[in-house]
């Protein structure tokens, strides 16, 4: 398995084929529009005699699947201290290459996703074709991946441990041996719970809701899609009757701002108590509600 560098090895591998040529040079601008086979013989000496370093973990280094997840977990992270700090989920992206974590970027790409966490609607070769893109800070940090894989874990919070940077990384440990059938599975029970969710509160899903101003806040929260989510997929049996129960739940929503401290459905504990009362709270409103 690869930690680290597999697009820098490929780039190396498909510049020593000639399918790369030099642009953009100002130290050597004359070497600008060469590829290898052209470079002066010097110059390709010197690229010949370097080497890369790597380390090789062995399966019999660890006592089972998870400590050896997790060693590899620590190495990736010790050569990453050098450079620019990675967020968690680009570790997660480089360490669990899997069908699982395509389909977060998939699901990424979704219009209605987007359209909630300020992004702009996905086109084909979007970052070439959209600069300005990764300026967004929650598509740069990968942060769109880790709400919906925030989803998929925390529907099974009953097991949840190592705080929630570790129980997602415990939950893509697990999802890198899912089966296609699997994925496809995930695939439609996250598109119709976020239709779900939408159904009920519109453009201001997953936004909480200010009891001192009285109105919802301008933008979504992670914690409360959380509870959202969850609570929709326990639900989503009902969904041909979220519209009529429109109304009630909005209200209903409210009230449980109202009558619990603040911060307790924006994530201002996430122990795994907090974690679960915030989802255990708007499952049983919801519930409650679509009984009537």
């Amino acid at each position: 398995m690869r930690l680290d560098g597999q697009q820098r090895i490929t780039a190396i591998r498909d510049f020593y084929e000639n399918r790369f040529t030099l642009i953009g040079l100002q130290m050597w601008p004359e070497l600008n529009g060469r590829q290898y086979h052209n470079l002066p013989d010097k110059l390709k000496a010197g690229v010949d005699r370097r080497s890369i370093t790597s380390i090789v973990l062995l399966k019999e280094s660890t006592a089972d699947e998870e400590e050896a997840w997790t060693l590899r977990e620590t190495v990736f992270e010790r050569l990453n201290t050098g450079g620019v700090e990675l967020e968690y989920q680009e570790i997660r992206n480089a360490l669990y290459q899997s069908p699982f974590n395509d389909l977060l970027f998939d699901l990424a790409k979704l219009d209605q996703f987007r359209a909630i966490w300020g992004v702009p609607r996905y086109v084909e070769n979007e970052i070439e074709k959209n600069s300005e893109l990764l300026e967004n800070r929650f598509f740069s940090k990968m942060e769109d991946l880790e709400i919906i894989l925030r989803f998929f874990a925390l529907r099974h919070a009953d097991h949840y441990r190592k705080g929630m940077q570790g129980f997602l990384d415990l939950y893509m440990m697990k999802a890198v041996h899912f089966k296609a059938s699997d994925i496809d599975q995930l695939r439609q029970e996250f598109i119709t719970t976020l239709n779900g969710a939408i159904e009920i509160f519109g453009e201001k899903v997953f936004r909480p809701f200010d009891t001192e101003s009285g109105d919802w806040d301008k933008r979504p929260q992670k914690a409360f899609h959380d509870a959202v989510m969850i609570g929709v997929a326990s639900q989503i049996h009902r969904m041909n009757d979220f519209p009529r129960y429109q109304q009630q739940i909005i209200e209903n929503t409210k009230a449980l701002f109202r009558e619990h401290p603040k911060g307790t459905f924006t994530g201002r504990g996430n122990s795994k108590a907090d974690v679960q009362e915030r989802i255990r709270l708007f499952s049983d409103m919801l519930a409650a509600t679509l009984k009537f």
